[in-house]
């Protein structure tokens, strides 16, 4: 491992995978600071999901877009404790499935299937583009939703085009960590403590947001965003980051996941000390 990091203090907002990039960051020589912002749980309702995974596997429908591979994971969680396990993953053998990113595709492979189409970019709109071209009219369109996400464009090209969207929410986003910590996180970042804060989702930063605005630290975040050099896992989380008022200085070119983002980190932190501008 190279040594390009040696000494930079960087801010990991990751949960799930916290300690993953933590090392993959820490074997270039940062010093990882480890700030889990968001946890996940179960749809607290179980009644809908159950529903719609009955209905899935009774009458399974045309298509099933993938958004996350958390979605995914959840949903065969719910169906096998409801004794729907075998069903659910033999409907799920039968649709096409529509995938957006790496990890829905890494989820299914877990159940010994991959996925029929690969959407890039791994984006809404990068789905409503492949699909343009498409004749849905009565087709009936499976969607996996994530929290937080803004999904009113994709149901309503679904309708529009004449097919009948099937939406299901299987899991929320909570707080892992106490607002003491993300307020420290926002003062050492504005104190410019911090040399890089690397973003795999955009929860993590609106959580940053919502912590600022209920303790007052509004203008201490936006000072955190200009001066500290931001790195983001993929579009969807740099889109996110500027809408919060940051600017992306490094993310992965494709392969929207952690590895090439460390990689661009590297490449791109090592031309600095060489002289070079990031």
């Amino acid at each position: 491992m190279s040594a390009a990091l040696t000494g930079r203090r960087v801010v990991v907002p990751e949960t799930r995978d916290l300690d993953l990039l933590a090392r993959m960051l820490e074997q270039h020589g940062a010093v990882a600071i480890r700030a889990p912002l968001v946890s996940i749980h179960d749809a607290p309702d179980a009644a809908p999901v159950i529903d719609w995974l009955r209905r899935f596997a009774d009458e399974p429908p045309a298509d099933l877009v993938i958004m996350t591979g958390e979605g995914l994971g959840r949903l065969h969680g719910f169906a096998q404790r409801a004794g729907l396990g075998a069903a659910f993953v033999a409907a799920l053998a039968k649709v096409r499935k529509i995938t957006r990113g790496p990890k829905p595709v890494r989820r299914l492979r877990t159940l010994g299937l991959e996925p029929d189409l690969k959407i890039e970019p791994p984006t809404s709109a990068g789905i409503i583009a492949t699909l343009s071209g498409e004749d849905l009219r009565g087709r009936r369109i499976a969607v996996q939703l994530y929290p937080d996400g803004s999904h009113d464009a994709l149901m309503n090209f679904i309708s529009d085009h004449g097919a009948a969207a099937d939406p299901i929410l299987p899991y929320v986003y909570g707080s892992a960590s106490e607002d003491s910590l993300v307020v420290d996180v926002i003062d050492q970042m504005a104190a410019g403590q911090v040399d890089l804060v690397t973003f795999t989702s955009t929860p993590q930063v609106r959580r940053l947001q919502a912590v600022a605005r209920a303790h007052g630290r509004e203008a201490a975040l936006a000072e955190a965003l200009r001066r500290t050099m931001i790195a983001a896992v993929g579009p969807v989380v740099a889109g996110a980051i500027e809408q919060a008022g940051g600017r992306v200085a490094i993310a992965p070119s494709e392969n929207f996941h952690m590895k090439p983002m460390v990689s661009a980190i590297v490449a791109a932190i090592g031309s600095t000390a060489s002289g070079g501008k990031v």
